[in-house]
């Protein structure tokens, strides 16, 4: 079925309901994806835009210069190296466990990438050194000190003195002691000689912090462990802005436009409602996980999971106060850890508070997702949420911003290119107000896909779940009715 779609800039002042969507490009900030009329499921066309910085804003517009980054530093152009770290930046799925890294940097460029690699969320459970030197360096400091359980060296000088202090370093090695090479050759011989000497991984300089993490994650990977699901953390930026029902619509898109097994957790544990938007009434769920996180195992963790869809799993909150959930750290973390095995997606569903653990799910989610208002609270939170985001999280891209309830009848609204400016970053996605669609949704215990599937709002959805995913819509299944189901309002009072 062929569509006509008018152009819309992504920062348009004056927004109405009636107004398309605004679907900014998943990788580039300054990419705006339109559908076009045709009937190629998922066509599209892209235009690049200017950067925020040089829109040119309304008077008395917020701004604030986007950071510009560099994928070279300055220096030589390593193409495979870039693909490679491009690569692993998709994925974000490097598991490195509690281990000493000491890496002796030779060049500045690699001094600068080893520092980047070591404040990466992949490795904050080790615990990273760097040092400028290089092999000899790394000869003097282990002839008095012990050597940890990987030492990365750098070395510009020829094969034949390599080997030879690498030959030098192996006496000082401690047994189980991992060795990654760094130096200039491009050379398969010299590779396979340095394998066969015991060497782990050889990298062709220069190199860049991705590579770095890639090639200690590839260390330390068990090839018998389950596969690691790809984490998207969904948190608001104030109370109230509907993060939690952007959450579970896109896990829902997920799955079903995605055709992928997903699993939604939802860490608000006195007043989460995703077993309200989801009409379910299961009786385990995070709090039984994280009262006993040792005992997980797969078997137990599908028991405690309710199966909404074929493809859509529920990890619900208890929703109840006897409790006060003072959850530790440790327990959030290793709960996370083991559901990340279940499915190829998982949905965090955070709630609008600050505390050790929150923040922690938040800087290593492979995916952030804030959710804001166009409204001044929102502004000043999604700004210090986003900073904290971007400062933690050096080797990622920045995090999604969703403007949601845009367009509210009589409310004063921050415009959506003053919203973008003062973030230094565009909305992935503008919602628009529709108080009719998703109060009925919420009320039946239903999803947008499912009440409204060629709405405005499930269209978006749609697409936020192309973005978080990084996967392509190939084709859009025809809706399934669904089956009724009991009221919501009376499982609440049964309860």
């Amino acid at each position: 079925m062929s569509r006509a779609y008018s152009t819309v800039d992504p920062y348009e002042d004056d927004f109405h309901v009636d107004d398309e969507l605004v679907f900014p490009g998943a990788d580039d900030p300054r990419t705006r994806i339109m559908p076009v009329g045709n009937d190629e499921p998922g066509a599209a066309e892209v235009e690049i835009l200017p950067p925020p910085s040089q829109l040119q804003p309304s008077a008395g517009a917020l701004q604030i210069a986007a950071p510009v980054s560099s994928s070279h530093g300055g220096h030589a152009f390593n193409p495979v190296g870039d693909m490679q770290a491009g690569a692993e930046s998709a994925l974000g799925q490097v598991n490195v466990p509690r281990i000493g890294i000491h890496i002796f940097a030779e060049r500045s460029d690699t001094f600068e990438s080893a520092q980047r690699a070591a404040g990466d969320r992949r490795l904050s459970r080790a615990s990273t050194t760097v040092r400028m030197g290089g092999l000899q360096t790394a000869l003097t400091a282990y002839s008095h000190e012990a050597t940890p359980s990987l030492i990365i060296v750098e070395s510009m000088t020829s094969a034949a003195q390599m080997i030879a202090e690498l030959d030098e370093l192996a006496e000082q090695c401690d047994a189980g002691t991992k060795v990654v090479v760094i130096g200039a050759a491009n050379d398969i011989a010299l590779y396979r000689e340095l394998i066969r000497r015991g060497v782990s991984e050889y990298l062709v300089a220069p190199v860049q912090p991705m590579q770095l993490i890639s090639a200690i994650g590839s260390l330390y990977n068990d090839p018998a462990a389950p596969f690691v699901g790809r984490t998207i953390a969904f948190v608001g930026a104030r109370g109230g802005v509907g993060a939690s029902t952007v959450a579970h619509n896109t896990a829902y898109a997920i799955s079903e436009r995605l055709s992928a097994q997903t699993v939604i957790v939802d860490f608000d544990l006195p007043f989460g409602t995703a077993g309200l938007d989801f009409n379910q009434d299961p009786v385990q769920g995070v709090a039984d996980a994280l009262n006993e996180p040792e005992r997980l195992d797969p078997v137990l963790l599908d028991r405690m999971m309710v199966r909404c869809t074929d493809r859509l799993s529920l990890f619900a909150a208890p929703a109840s106060l006897d409790s006060d959930w003072d959850v530790s750290p440790e327990a959030i973390e290793e709960v996370a850890t083991r559901i990340r095995g279940t499915a190829p997606f998982v949905v965090l569903d955070l709630p609008h508070q600050w505390n050790a653990w929150m923040r922690r799910m938040m800087i290593t989610a492979d995916e952030v997702v804030v959710v804001a208002t166009p409204d001044l609270a929102s502004l000043r939170n999604a700004k210090n949420m986003i900073d904290l985001a971007r400062a933690a999280r050096p080797n990622d891209a920045p995090p999604r911003l969703v403007l949601n309830q845009v367009g509210v009848p009589g409310r004063p609204e921050i415009p959506i290119k003053e919203f973008g400016n003062a973030l230094g970053l565009p909305p992935c996605l503008v919602m628009p107000f529709d108080a009719k669609l998703f109060g009925q949704a919420a009320n039946n215990g239903q999803m947008i896909l499912e009440i409204g599937s060629k709405s405005k709002p499930a269209e978006g959805f749609a697409h936020l779940a192309q973005v978080v995913s990084k996967r392509e819509i190939l084709a859009l299944p025809a809706p399934t009715k669904a089956a009724a189901k009991p009221s919501v309002l009376s499982k609440i009072f049964k309860r």
